[in-house]
């Protein structure tokens, strides 16, 4: 392992790197592949990276694994060889690939902790996403458990597993909850928590476990939200059990 700690422009940090993975933490803003909007995305960043890090001449192979949302921020985990991607996809799709993630909701859910389980339309033209409590034609369904960490200033801090990884997924099913996620307009959140402006989604990709591609041991990737917009509302303390909440 390598590059523990180690910064890349623009604010990259990378999380862990071996011969075969290379896990950083995602800056909110930065899309995790290329778009129409022509912005420097994080496939393209952390190839250039590499070439240069490495002196590679030509092409470097890079497979993305998963996506994050452009406004989200945290851990993602990219394959650096094809047998990696090829591995780390099958664990997506048996569903040993896990992810949880902390959010800041508007208002707290009735319960405190419990299971949501949806059905996800999405309009490609709008870029939105419907949620249904029953299967309707070309939804997919959406299954995620959530745990509130902490409440407070109109607010809850909450941790929350997914089992599936649908487009938008915590967003609209966090707000079809009736308590939207703080910075996320689509989808009813407001741009303010407390007297903190959300200038961002308040959703962090918080850690990432799956069986290593060539060793199969347990891998376990974490990232913990930085202090700013609507996380300023809780603690460093609070934050952690946030992010720890699903791996103990």
């Amino acid at each position: 392992m390598s590059g523990r700690g180690a910064d890349l422009a623009p604010g990259i940090e990378i999380l862990y790197e071996d011969n075969h993975l290379l896990a950083v933490s995602k800056p909110p803003g930065i899309p995790s592949q290329a778009d129409e909007s022509g912005d420097p995305d994080m496939l393209t960043l952390l190839k250039a990276d590499l070439k240069e890090r490495y002196s590679k001449p030509g092409n470097v192979f890079l497979g993305l694994v998963h996506r994050l949302d452009r406004p989200v921020g945290g851990a993602m985990l990219f394959a650096k060889t094809s047998k990696a991607a090829s591995r780390l996809s099958d664990a997506v799709r048996s569903r040993s690939f896990g992810k949880t993630y902390a959010a800041v909701l508007t208002g707290a859910p009735a319960a405190a902790s419990g299971s949501l389980r949806h059905y996800l339309l999405k309009d490609s033209k709008t870029n939105t996403v419907q949620a249904y409590d029953r299967a309707v034609a070309g939804a997919k369904e959406a299954l995620l458990d959530y745990a509130v960490v902490a409440v407070g200033a109109g607010h809850a801090l909450a941790a929350i597993r997914l089992h599936t990884g649908r487009s938008h997924q915590i967003r609209v099913q966090m707000s079809q909850l009736g308590t939207p996620l703080a910075g996320d307009r689509k989808y009813g959140g407001p741009s303010e928590a407390g007297n903190a402006v959300v200038p961002e989604i308040a959703l962090w990709s918080t850690s990432i476990t799956a069986p290593h591609p060539v060793t199969k041991e347990l891998l376990v990737i974490r990232s913990q939200p930085p202090q700013r917009g609507a996380w300023q509302l809780w603690s460093p303390e609070q934050l952690s059990d946030a992010a720890e909440r699903f791996l103990r």
